[in-house]
């Protein structure tokens, strides 16, 4: 009985993912078992479930390599994994307003989310090249289902579909690279892999592995030019399902991919360098430029989040610890924004239905000004404008690459945060200055308490939670390294 209970406490590292899985299938019980009208019923208990784990993986420093070696979990994980439980119970949060209208009343909807979860959760902690597999198998099938989930809907349907046939084609380039790296060190593990490179050297086969399953990786971080499926799923899919894809699952792909290039391809560095800042100038130059044309809010959302992505990979591109601190704290904010302004979109709304295009906005602020105040914070910390959060998110990815000397990377991303400003100033003047063509409706409390949060915290950054998610950033990335 004694080594039971010993046995039990020594998977305490992996108890989020276990709890996860387990509520997932009761969850999915209940509520095939359970009237339809109180399905919604789900919902509220996956979210409170969500973020209780995240505060209990915050507050708890559980650490070990579990499972043969395969799953890990330090004070990085800790870190990202908070952040994914985080994203994940407020993008749910957001589905609750408007409900059937979306498609996100069933009570499949929060069972795949949370497996979706689940999935991230295990590519954070991933510490093998099976289990990465495994972990973004796990996240990406729930997804695909999550895009489709408006059954009524063609766009959707379009959707879910479209990201399903591009995402396998993605799953079987890591599939491709992972063996290629299997082949050439002997192992799957990322621990003894980084020992077979400083041992054996760099060779062709090697590099071809780690393309790749770079790429791979890439398409899950929607980096240029892995980045195809972005616009075109996130207008189709409903918006909620939008929210939840722009947040959770680029935090778990990000975490992923830091693990990957500064644990098990430490000795080649130099190699899979010019990759990520390949992806990182061709994200945030394509992002720049082709959101320009945009008319769509969720087609605009899709290249900024393209090229916020791109402004990470600069930190990442730096290949040192002030580099992955920078990408911490980055996605932190990225997170905050992307909440805050998935809440706007679906507060919008007229007696036509939701507002879907920029020139809808017109005139917002004088019916909506608190909408319209929080959306120009928004747009202006996208931007990078100070003193709002986004511009210390710039700040430290640049002073990472600044201090690893790649200078013109920097610069890169300097112009293309000022291209951007284009097409982010242009919605705040639509709100302001445009002539009203609609009356809007009244915003949902939900969204109303979202946007309040996420604006509070992009405004008094510097002087709340500035320093102390430096501190946390700082402590995950030196656990990594």
């Amino acid at each position: 009985m004694n080594s039971d209970i010993v046995s039990f406490a020594s998977l305490a590292p992996a108890y989020p993912e276990l709890v996860l899985a387990v509520a997932s299938l009761v969850l999915l019980l209940v509520g095939a078992i359970i009237n339809k009208e109180r399905v919604i019923g789900i919902t509220y208990a996956a979210i409170v479930l969500l973020l209780g784990l995240a505060v209990y993986v915050a507050i708890t420093p559980s650490e070990g390599i579990l499972f043969n070696g395969v799953f890990i979990a330090d004070g990085f994980t800790r870190y990202m994994k908070t952040l994914v439980l985080g994203a994940s119970a407020f993008a749910l949060m957001l589905s609750l307003p408007h409900a059937e209208e979306n498609g996100t009343h069933k009570y499949e909807y929060a069972v795949l989310a949370l497996l979706s979860t689940l999935g991230m959760c295990t590519m954070v902690s991933a510490n093998d090249l099976m289990t990465l597999y495994l972990g973004i198998e796990l996240q990406s099938l729930a997804v695909y289902v999550l895009a489709a989930i408006k059954r009524d809907s063609g766009r959707a349907t379009e959707a879910g579909l479209k990201y399903f046939v591009l995402g396998a084609l993605s799953s079987g380039m890591l599939l491709y690279g992972a063996s290629l790296i299997y082949g050439f060190t002997g192992n799957t593990n990322l621990q003894l892999i980084v020992a077979a490179i400083a041992i054996e050297g760099r060779s062709i086969g090697l590099i071809f592995g780690i393309v790749f399953l770079l790429a791979g990786v890439a398409f899950k971080l929607s980096a240029v030019p892995f980045h195809m499926w972005t616009p075109d799923v996130y207008e189709g899919a409903p918006t909620p399902v939008t929210a939840f894809l722009a947040t959770a699952p680029k935090v778990a792909a990000m975490a992923l991919l830091i693990r990957l290039v500064m644990d098990a391809l430490q000795p080649v560095t130099g190699d899979w360098q010019q990759i990520i800042i390949f992806l990182s100038i061709a994200s945030m130059v394509l992002a720049a430029f082709a959101a320009i044309g945009q008319r769509s809010i969720k087609r605009l959302v899709a290249y900024s989040s393209i090229g916020h992505v791109g402004f990470a990979l600069v930190g990442l591109s730096s290949g040192t610890a002030v580099g992955v601190e920078g990408v911490a704290i980055y996605m932190a904010i990225y997170v905050t924004m992307t909440v805050g302004l998935f809440a706007f979109v679906l507060s919008v709304r007229t007696d036509a239905g939701p507002v879907e295009t920029i020139d809808g906005l017109a005139g917002l602020s004088r019916e909506r000004p608190f909408a319209a105040a929080i959306m120009a914070i928004l747009m202006f910390s996208l931007i990078g404008l100070p003193p709002l959060a986004g511009f210390f998110a710039k700040w430290h990815v640049f002073l990472a690459a600044v201090e690893a000397q790649l200078f013109v990377l920097a610069v890169i991303g300097v112009l293309a945060s000022a291209v951007s400003a284009f097409y982010y100033l242009r919605v705040v003047k639509v709100m302001y200055f445009d002539d009203p063509v609609a009356r809007f409706e009244k915003v949902p409390g939900e969204l109303t308490a979202i946007m309040a949060i996420s604006g509070f915290l992009l405004v008094t950054y510097y002087f709340t939670v500035g320093g102390p998610l430096a501190s946390v950033a700082h402590a995950a990335a030196g656990s990594l390294l």
